[in-house]
C-alpha cells in the first residue's frame, strides 16, 4: 500500500496575478512567500508548510496538485504501481528539486481528466518564512476536488492506482478520499461534472469563530459566498464555500472527522438529496464550482508538459 504525508501543494491558474494574490493575501489569509522564476506567485497555507501557487493564465483553473509521500521506498512502491498500470511519468530534474526544497518529485496525468498530480519528498530543512495568521487561522490545504464527466473512471483509478481511500460516496455526485495513513476524511474529491474542472480548494481553519468572521468580512468586502455556513453530514465539517476574483470556488472548514489507521469504518453509500451535501439545509449559489478548468498535463513529455489549452 502506498503511504503518504499530506497534500504539500496546489497550484492554480488565475487571469490577474497582481489582483489574485492581493485577494488571496488580504481576504483569504495566506502569507506570500515569493514571485518564483516563472512568474508565478507563492503562499504559505497554515502551519503545516503547504504551499498555494498562482500562475496568471488565460483561463482560470487548476494546475496541479503535489502530495508528499511517506519515504523513499514509497516511490518504489509507486514505481510499481505506475508500472503495473502503463501509466507513464516525469522525473523533476535536480534544479527544479533544489528550487523547491524537494529531495525528488515524479508527476503524472490522471489519465481521465488529464490533471497533474506530483508526488514529492521534501528535504527536512526549515522554510525560509513561517505562516503568519491574519484574517483567518488557517491550519492546512484540507482537500482538493475536481469535477470531471469520468467520475467512476477517475475513482477507480485513485483507489486501485493511487491507493486512496475512500471515505465516502454521495450516490452519483461525489466521491470523498483520503491517501493513507492520513486520517482526515478526505483530502482529495472527485465529483461528477460535465467538464474536467475545478470543484474547490478548501482551507481547514482552527476556530467556527473563523466561519463567522469569514462571512462578515466577504460581506464588506464584496466577496461573493455561495453556500452555507452549513454542515457536511459525510465529514462533519462546518463549510463556508466563496469565490475568488475569477470565480473559482474557495472554502473555509472547520472541523472533520478523522480515521484511525487500524480497523477504520467502511466507506458508506449516502443518497443523492440536498440533505446528504448539508445537514443545515442550505441552497447552493448556481455560481458554486461553475468556473475552473484543468489545464491539463501531458505525462511523458517532460516536466513541464503542460499543454497550453484547456480541455
Amino acid at each position: 500500500m502506498l503511504r503518504y504525508r499530506r497534500l504539500v501543494r496546489v497550484e492554480l491558474n488565475v487571469t490577474n496575478l497582481g489582483r489574485s494574490s492581493k485577494f488571496y493575501e488580504e481576504i483569504v489569509g495566506l502569507t506570500p512567500i515569493e514571485r518564483n522564476p516563472d512568474g508565478s506567485a507563492s503562499f504559505l497555507c497554515g502551519s503545516d508548510d503547504c504551499l498555494v501557487v498562482l500562475h496568471e493564465f488565460p483561463v482560470p483553473g487548476f494546475r496541479s496538485i503535489a502530495l508528499s509521500l511517506e519515504d523513499e521506498s514509497a516511490f518504489e512502491g509507486l514505481h510499481r504501481q505506475l508500472s503495473e498500470h502503463n501509466v507513464p511519468y516525469d522525473v523533476a530534474p535536480s534544479e527544479e528539486c533544489d528550487a523547491r526544497n524537494l529531495l525528488r518529485a515524479w508527476r503524472i496525468a490522471e489519465p481521465n481528466s488529464s490533471a497533474a498530480f506530483e508526488f514529492c519528498l521534501p528535504r527536512a530543512t526549515a522554510m525560509s518564512r513561517t505562516f503568519t495568521p491574519t484574517v483567518a487561522k488557517i491550519q492546512r490545504i484540507g482537500h482538493v476536488v475536481f469535477c470531471t464527466p469520468r467520475h467512476a473512471e477517475a475513482v477507480t483509478f485513485m483507489r486501485k492506482v493511487l491507493g486512496f481511500a475512500t471515505s465516502d460516496d454521495i450516490d452519483g455526485v461525489i466521491t470523498l478520499m483520503r491517501p493513507p495513513p492520513s486520517p482526515y476524511h478526505h483530502g482529495v474529491g472527485v465529483g461528477l461534472g460535465a467538464r474536467h474542472g475545478l470543484h474547490h480548494v478548501n482551507f481547514m481553519v482552527s476556530a467556527i469563530d473563523d466561519i463567522g468572521i469569514a462571512m462578515n468580512r466577504f460581506k464588506r468586502e464584496g466577496v461573493p459566498i455561495v453556500f452555507g455556513p452549513g454542515r457536511h453530514p459525510a465529514s462533519e465539517s462546518v463549510f463556508l464555500y466563496f469565490l475568488d476574483p475569477d470565480g473559482l470556488t474557495l472554502e473555509y472548514s472547520f472541523g472533520m472527522e478523522e480515521f484511525p489507521e487500524v480497523s477504520p469504518r467502511e466507506p458508506r453509500v449516502l443518497p443523492p438529496v440536498p440533505a446528504s451535501i448539508d445537514g443545515w439545509g442550505g441552497i447552493r449559489d448556481p455560481r458554486m464550482s461553475a468556473t475552473g478548468l484543468i489545464q491539463p498535463y501531458r505525462a511523458g513529455s517532460g516536466w513541464q508538459a503542460f499543454v497550453e489549452g484547456v480541455a
